[in-house]
């Protein structure tokens, strides 16, 4: 997977309502009435600045559910940091190596085991870029879902305590599983002859039984067998401008725009 992602571009209220949470919903909309009756300065706490595009080696925060609280939404930054990790020097550096992890192998990897067991989390975005490769050329395409409501990637959670400043940070990494034939079709040169991976989106069905407890192998292999490529169907994709580079449209609404390539051969 592309270290990249379209991060939330909706509001909060929008989540609530997808997470069936309507306590949380009506709270939201009276902050909201209210917010308009009083004209007040609103906080940075009261606002997320959306993103149409993100780099994750900026290490953006997005909209995160942990199993801890499940309904509350809170903004965590990509690229997780273990809690074992010592200096600010090394929690920099690893979190451009933890901005994904591979499903199959969190219980093992030491970056990701603990978080495994105990700090998973559901990141809600509206949509995520892939990559097609054609010759020596690179095509960006936005995937979204066909019926244009957020998408839950399964994720780890960790909180780090900076020794050096006291200074806390909730950190996580998106997890990836094998492609379904959509996502084969675009993500077509993967690494080391491995099989095309991408991002581990959850249905809403089984969305809190990523969040459930782990006390046994066998929840961790039910865990596991989650991971199932999505049914055709599920995601729609096209093209769009170039995103980094001299031409790149970068973090703007350009970003979401479709764009026709008289050069590319990949139909879906």
């Amino acid at each position: 997977m592309c270290y990249q992602v379209i991060s939330e571009t909706l509001e909060e209220l929008r989540y609530a309502i997808h997470r069936c949470d309507h306590h949380k919903a009506d709270e939201l909309q009276r902050k909201l009435d209210d917010l308009e009756r009083r004209k007040r300065k609103v906080s940075a706490e009261d606002l997320h600045q959306p993103y149409y595009f993100a780099n994750g080696f900026s290490h953006p925060k997005l909209r995160t559910y942990t199993n801890l609280d499940p309904l509350e939404p809170q903004f965590f930054s990509w690229g997780l940091i273990p809690s074992w990790v010592k200096t600010e020097a090394d929690a920099k550096k690893i979190q451009n190596q933890t901005l994904n992890a591979r499903v199959e192998s969190i219980f093992e990897k030491p970056s990701f085991r603990e978080s495994a067991k105990k700090m998973r989390c559901l990141v809600y975005v509206d949509g995520f870029f892939e990559y097609h490769t054609q010759g020596k050329k690179k095509f960006p395409f936005k995937i979204a879902a066909h019926d244009e409501e957020p998408l839950a990637l399964a994720g780890l959670w960790s909180k780090w305590q900076n020794k050096e400043n006291g200074q806390t940070i909730n950190s996580i990494s998106i997890l990836t599983c094998q492609a379904n034939d959509l996502m084969a079709k675009i993500h077509n040169v993967p690494r080391d002859s491995e099989e095309c991976r991408m991002p581990f989106v959850l249905p809403k069905e089984i969305q809190d039984e990523w969040l459930m407890e782990v006390n046994t192998e066998n929840d961790k292999k039910h865990l596991l067998s989650l991971a199932q490529p999505l049914e055709d169907g599920y995601l729609t994709a096209y093209p769009v401008a170039q995103l980094i580079g001299k031409e790149g449209v970068g973090n703007s609404e350009g970003a979401l725009v479709k764009k026709e390539y008289e050069d590319l051969e990949l139909q879906l």
